[in-house]
């Protein structure tokens, strides 16, 4: 059987809003474009205190507001920056409680290939490949794409010029 058959035409992208998380959703709609897939933008949210402790940092306070509605209004703005109404794909966004790579793994079962920046928002923002991308070139099942940051982005197969 076909590999693309066995999988639904989605591709699922990790926003958190780091210029690497939105430099993967620009490659992951151009990517959608080329194989006639839709784009499913995901972030996670954790508890304040869950995240802040397991860093080593004080969480912080966010009063009147929660986390999650934070976390949604990040994914929506990197969503309307990168791909806003003109996208030439669909572009699904999904805000889900959990652990990053966990919630990245889970939503990318089925797909047919799933994005992450190199890095974004973690503890060490400077290493070269974060956590959350280790963990799920690791652990995904369908295929992973690494973005790197922007100023080395290769542009998708078939784009070139």
């Amino acid at each position: 059987m076909n590999q693309v058959a066995e999988h639904d035409r989605r591709i699922v992208v990790g926003v958190d809003g780091s210029p690497g998380s939105r430099a993967a959703l620009r490659w992951a709609v151009t990517q959608a474009e080329l194989t006639d897939a839709r784009v499913e933008a995901v972030s996670a949210w954790q508890d304040p205190a869950v995240y802040g402790f397991a860093y080593g940092w004080s969480p912080t306070v966010f009063e009147d507001v929660s986390v999650a509605a934070v976390t949604e209004k990040i994914l929506a703005e990197s969503v309307a920056d990168e791909a806003g109404d003109a996208a030439p794909v669909p572009v699904l966004t999904r805000v889900l409680h959990g652990h990053p790579a966990q919630v990245l793994l889970d939503a990318a079962g089925g797909a047919q290939l799933l994005v992450v920046g190199s890095r974004g928002h973690g503890a060490f923002a400077g290493m070269l490949l974060g956590s959350v991308s280790q963990h799920c070139v690791q652990h995904a099942s369908c295929p992973v794409v690494v973005v790197p940051p922007a100023e080395r982005t290769p542009e998708p197969a078939g784009r070139r010029s």
